[in-house]
C-alpha cells in the first residue's frame, strides 16, 4: 500500500469504529478525561487546554443495527439522537466521561435530559449558545456557559483552566482549521485531487484525533495528493451540498454522487472543524474572552445560528460564487427541522440569483443509492448540457 492509501485506510478506520478504539487508548496513554460532543460546535480549545480529548459522536452511520434506540424516539424525528443512544447503551461511548449538546434543536435538547437519565454518573451539559452577537449580551451569557463547563471539569478531574494552557490550544486549533480550509480551497481548485469522501473521511477522523495528531494527518495528505500524477481531471459538474451540518450522511452516498457525475466543491459536513471563519486570537491577556467574541463575529450562516442583519439564503449564493459551483444540491436529512425549515429561504435566494438546485433526503443510515444516483446524475448531465 501507499503512504496515502494506508492514511486514507486509517483515517476510514477511525470513522467506521463505533467502539472509539481510538479513545480508549488515548485514556491509557494520557489519564485525562474524555468529553463527547454532538454537532454542530464546541469550544474544542477550551477542553483541549485542560487536558481533555474532545470526541465528535456523529451518530452510527450505516454500521450499526438500531433495537433500542428506535423504543426512545418517536418515528417523525431525525436517525441521530436513535443510533446515540444505542451507542450509549450498547457500551460502545463507555470511554466517554460525559457529554456536551450544543443546542440545535429539540430533538438535541430532548437527547440531553434522556441522557442525564440514562447516564446519571457522568458528566452531561447542553451547551446553551448566544442567539444576540452583542459582547456584553450573548458574550457575557457565552462565557458564563464555558466558565461552568471549566468549573465541573475541572470538579472532575480536569486541569484546572489557564490563560497560557488556553492560548496554546487555540494557536493548536488555528494551525489545525487553516489545513483543513486549505483542503477545501484545493478541492475548489482542482477537485479531482481532493475527492469529497476522501476529505469527508479526514474530518471525521479529527472527531476522534488529538488535535496534533490530525494536524499531522491533514499536511500528509495534502502533500501526498500533490504530488500524485495519477490523479487527473474529469468532465464532471461543480456542486454545493447544502443541509448536512447536523446528521452526517453515510459514506456510501458520498461515493455515490461523486460516481453520478459530481465534484462536490463545497459543503457543510462536520462543521466543528470550520464554524470558525479565520483564526482567534492567540496571543490575548484574556483567552477566553478572545474565544467568545470568535464565536459571536467569526461563525459561519447556519440553519441553527440567528441572522438578524442578512438575507437567510444569501450566504449559500455568496458560497457559490466563492466555489464556482454550477449547481445546489439540497442533501438533508429526513425530519432535520433546521435544515428543512431554512432550506424554501435558501431556494428562494438561489434561484434568484439564477443558479440550478435539487433536493433530496437521506438518514444516516440509508443503505440503498440508486434513486440518488439517477436523480444526481440527472443533475449533473443537465447543468453540462443546458446550464448557462
Amino acid at each position: 500500500m501507499t503512504g496515502l492509501e494506508q492514511l486514507l485506510g486509517r483515517a476510514e478506520e477511525l470513522y467506521r469504529d463505533l467502539r472509539f478504539t481510538a479513545v480508549s487508548e488515548w485514556k491509557k496513554r494520557n489519564g485525562g478525561l474524555a468529553i463527547g460532543f454532538m454537532p454542530v460546535y464546541v469550544p474544542r480549545e477550551l477542553l483541549h487546554a485542560m487536558g481533555v480529548l474532545p470526541v465528535g459522536v456523529m451518530g452510527a452511520g450505516d454500521d450499526l443495527e438500531i433495537i433500542r434506540g428506535d423504543a426512545y424516539y418517536q418515528s417523525y424525528i431525525c436517525h441521530l439522537p436513535r443510533s446515540t443512544i444505542e451507542l450509549g447503551l450498547n457500551g460502545a461511548l463507555d470511554s466517554l466521561d460525559g457529554m456536551l449538546f450544543p443546542a440545535t434543536c429539540d430533538v438535541i435538547r430532548n437527547l440531553s435530559g434522556m441522557w442525564k437519565m440514562q447516564f446519571p454518573e457522568k458528566y452531561s451539559h447542553y451547551l446553551d449558545v448566544p442567539q444576540d452577537f452583542d459582547a456584553n449580551v450573548g458574550g457575557q451569557f457565552y462565557r458564563r456557559e464555558l466558565e461552568e463547563i471549566a468549573e465541573e471539569l475541572h470538579r472532575r478531574g480536569a486541569r484546572k483552566l489557564e490563560p497560557a494552557a488556553l492560548r496554546k490550544s487555540i494557536a493548536a486549533y488555528n494551525e489545525n482549521r487553516a489545513l483543513v480550509e486549505g483542503l477545501y480551497s484545493l478541492r475548489i481548485e482542482e477537485p479531482w485531487r481532493v475527492p469529497t469522501h476522501e476529505l469527508y473521511l479526514l474530518l471525521r477522523a479529527g472527531n476522534v484525533l488529538p488535535v496534533e495528531e490530525h494536524t499531522v494527518m491533514l499536511r500528509d495528505y495534502r502533500a501526498a495528493v500533490l504530488a500524485d500524477e495519477d490523479r487527473r481531471s474529469m468532465d464532471q459538474a461543480r456542486v454545493l451540498l447544502a443541509g448536512s451540518f447536523c446528521e452526517q450522511p453515510p459514506l456510501g452516498l458520498l461515493r455515490t454522487l461523486e460516481r453520478a457525475g459530481c465534484y462536490i466543491v463545497d459543503d457543510d459536513f462536520v462543521q466543528v472543524h470550520r464554524w470558525i471563519t479565520g483564526d482567534v486570537r492567540a496571543d490575548g491577556a484574556d483567552p477566553l474572552a478572545d474565544l467568545v467574541l470568535a464565536y459571536l463575529k467569526q461563525g459561519i450562516a447556519s440553519p441553527i445560528r440567528y441572522i438578524d442583519e442578512q438575507v437567510k439564503g444569501q450566504a449559500l449564493v455568496e458560497r457559490v460564487e466563492r466555489s464556482g459551483a454550477e449547481g445546489v444540491i439540497f442533501c438533508a436529512p429526513s425530519f432535520c427541522d433546521p435544515a428543512l425549515l431554512d432550506q424554501p429561504m435558501a431556494v428562494a435566494a438561489i434561484e434568484r440569483a439564477g443558479i440550478p438546485w435539487t433536493s433530496f433526503k437521506y438518514a444516516e443510515n440509508t443503505g440503498q443509492f440508486q434513486v440518488i444516483r439517477e436523480q444526481a446524475g440527472t443533475f449533473a448531465d443537465s447543468i453540462k448540457l443546458w446550464s448557462e
